[in-house]
């Protein structure tokens, strides 16, 4: 975890937890709604933060309104960069290709800047990066780019990252294999391990000295 004195950051999803600056979280579920429910949460910003998110699929309008339903307002505090468009005010950035790695790390760079003069804090995160390895011939062009874009970004301002990854996707790669390598970036994981209506199960490491499983109110 990183040790930074910049304040840290809460969510409703995990009462308890006080995530310092600079955390990383890699997020895996198999339910899509379940995991954007979860991942929306944590990257939901608060009033004095602003968020920062990559949706690969879907729009800026159809996040924001995702971002709304986990906290009022939480969409109107949040840049998104996404590939579906239309563009939609100066806080949505419709980019042609996903697989293009290197312009997307330009711009989810230049929307970390921007909001970094307006901003106290921010919260940044992908949903879905699962979609971005089926998007690339090279799982490993996927690390570079978190590795030299998303924590490198993270690690230099206040902020707190959140990488979800979709277990069930489809892909040409050992979803095991995957989620090791991009563990290995990271500072902390939720495992989202069943939900029952409202409640959701999740088993969080790196958050503290052990393992642990708590649940959570959707």
């Amino acid at each position: 975890m990183s040790l930074s004195d910049a304040p840290g950051f809460t969510t409703d999803m995990l009462p308890n937890e006080e995530l310092e600056s600079g955390t990383s979280i890699l997020l895996t579920g198999g339910d899509t709604d379940t995991l954007k429910r979860v991942f929306a949460s944590l990257v939901a910003a608060e009033d004095d933060e602003y968020s920062v998110v990559l949706a690969t699929n879907s729009g800026g309008r159809a996040f924001r309104q995702t971002l709304d339903s986990v906290k009022r307002g939480a969409g109107q505090n949040a840049a998104i960069l996404t590939c579906e468009g239309p563009a939609r005010g100066d806080d949505v950035t419709v980019i042609d290709e996903l697989s293009d790695l290197t312009t997307l790390g330009m711009e989810f760079s230049n929307l970390i800047s921007q909001v970094n003069q307006t901003s106290d804090g921010f919260r940044s995160g992908i949903f879905l990066c699962s979609t971005l390895v089926g998007e690339v011939e090279d799982t490993r062009s996927v690390y570079r780019f978190l590795n030299t874009t998303f924590l490198t970004d993270l690690r230099r301002n206040d902020g707190l990252g959140v990488c979800a990854v979709d277990t069930s996707a489809s892909l040409d790669t050992d979803i095991d294999s995957m989620l090791t390598g991009l563990e290995t970036s990271m500072s902390a994981r939720i495992d989202i391990e069943s939900s029952d209506g409202d409640d959701v199960e999740l088993t969080l490491s790196g958050f503290g000295p052990t393992e642990k499983t708590v649940t959570a109110r959707l």
